[in-house]
């Protein structure tokens, strides 16, 4: 299967879950992202390495980085494999100098040690045409860069989940075009979902 290479274009605070993130990866030769939510912790971990800060300690994944590096193992990519049920699937690729190793691991995990250890990320092009959102030219140029900056936002309730089935599909597009301009990846991912739904049905 063709694998696609992903950057990090941003993390903010989840518009739907209390105390998540959105993660919005994007292509690195391309204009689709795909937004991932993920806990606080792991948040944490990849805006601390995203913005070069030392901790007091090590966190999981710095102490992850240092035990694999004194053995002499390295990840050399992270590979975005499967999406079921809306859950992302990830595994390490390891090697030890001799042969390559798979790893299971958790998405955010995955991506963390992906930034520690400078190696690339990947997914498959059909998890890309299942739940990525494509940007238009004309979207601002500040969303291609990697950001860090936590935006403040109020949650979607169930009542406004339920305005999106009262819509039309033109008004929906709209809508989606609206919040990819205001870079809210999550609620965008929220009118995919219900636009992908109507083409199923």
């Amino acid at each position: 299967m063709k694998k696609v290479q992903l950057e990090i274009v941003g993390l903010s605070y989840s518009q739907t879950q209390s105390g998540a993130y959105a993660l919005v990866l994007g292509e690195a030769t391309g204009s689709r992202r795909l937004p991932i939510i993920i806990g606080g912790f792991e948040a944490q971990a990849i805006a601390i390495e995203l913005e070069k800060m030392s901790p007091s300690r090590p966190l999981t994944h710095d102490l992850f980085r240092s035990f694999a590096e004194s053995f002499d193992i390295s990840v050399s990519e992270v590979l975005i494999y499967n999406l079921v049920e809306g859950i992302f699937y990830a595994k390490l690729i390891c090697n030890d100098g001799t042969k390559d190793v798979e790893i299971d691991a958790r998405t955010s995990d995955a991506i963390a040690l992906a930034i520690r250890f400078k190696c690339p990320i990947y997914t498959y092009e059909f998890i890309l045409k299942s739940a990525g959102i494509v940007l238009d030219d004309e979207a601002p140029a500040a969303t291609t860069e990697t950001t860090t900056a936590v935006e403040t936002s109020s949650e979607t309730s169930t009542s406004e989940k339920g305005e999106y089935k009262n819509k039309s599909t033109e008004e929906l597009k709209g809508l989606l075009q609206t919040a990819l301009d205001d870079e809210q990846y999550e609620l965008a991912s929220k009118i995919r979902d219900e636009l992908n739904n109507r083409k199923k049905s």
